[in-house]
């Protein structure tokens, strides 16, 4: 089996993966562990949830490596914590992942967005800043937009709180004029994190269905704090941890 979380990022995971890939929510704290014990072999980490709840932890991310079972991450949080897990044998995927592992991108919530819940198909309410980037380096590169003007929009969406981040908002705040510029930039919009997202869901459907081998030059250390998430639990989860 291979489980994905996903949300926002790919609103339309479950038509895109079909039969091959088994979608959850975005993901929670134990959420990782929870995959293991339901047999994943391989499991993607494309979006989290996290403000109200806990977010994914990275201990469990540890454990299901050193179970064997592939972990992959792109997209949103999933590149984030790729990043984090990168040496210990997590696998990221796309321009997002690469952007933290070089330094290019640093804040968490650069790729946080504030969205309408799944009945609504997470409608994005917000624009990431990652995606923003993207779309005026791609302008830029076309030479539509001036390099003054992209620094002065990506300048003002980065000082602005992710959940403030809306066109009209950092728009307003770069004193870049409305009109022709909004609809520009809206009209030629880069969804960095759909596109990461799309080649994690396609490297997830050619991996193995069997997990593999426990990694040999490190082991997983069960601290206190892991037991006390086991002991979080449903009962049936908790031999995850034995």
């Amino acid at each position: 089996m291979k489980i994905v979380f996903v949300g926002p990022t790919v609103p339309d995971a479950a038509k895109v993966a079909g039969d091959a890939l088994t979608i959850r929510p975005p993901a929670t704290q134990g959420d990782i562990l929870r995959a293991v014990h339901d047999g994943a072999a391989a499991i993607g980490l494309i979006d989290g949830n996290f403000e109200y709840v806990a977010p994914v932890w990275h201990k469990e991310i540890l454990f299901a490596l050193s179970e064997g079972v592939a972990v992959l991450g792109g997209g949103s949080m999933g590149a984030l914590r790729a990043a984090e897990c990168a040496p210990f044998g997590m696998v990221g995927i796309g321009d997002v992942f690469r952007q933290y592992v070089a330094g290019e991108t640093m804040d968490d919530s650069d790729v946080a967005l504030l969205h309408a819940p799944q009945e609504l198909d997470y409608a994005a309410l917000t624009v990431p800043l990652v995606n923003l980037r993207a779309t005026l380096r791609y302008l830029s590169e076309q030479a539509t937009l001036s390099v003054s003007d992209a620094v002065d929009i990506e300048a003002a969406a980065a000082s602005l709180f992710y959940k403030e981040r809306t066109w009209s908002a950092l728009l307003s705040r770069a004193r870049v004029p409305l009109g022709a510029d909004a609809a520009m930039l809206r009209d030629n919009y880069v969804d960095q994190k759909r596109i990461d997202a799309l080649e994690l869901l396609e490297a997830l459907r050619r991996m193995p269905t069997e997990r593999h081998a426990p990694p040999q030059d490190w082991k997983f250390n069960a601290t206190s704090l892991w037991t006390k998430l086991l002991g979080q639990l449903p009962p049936s989860d908790k031999k995850a941890g034995a």
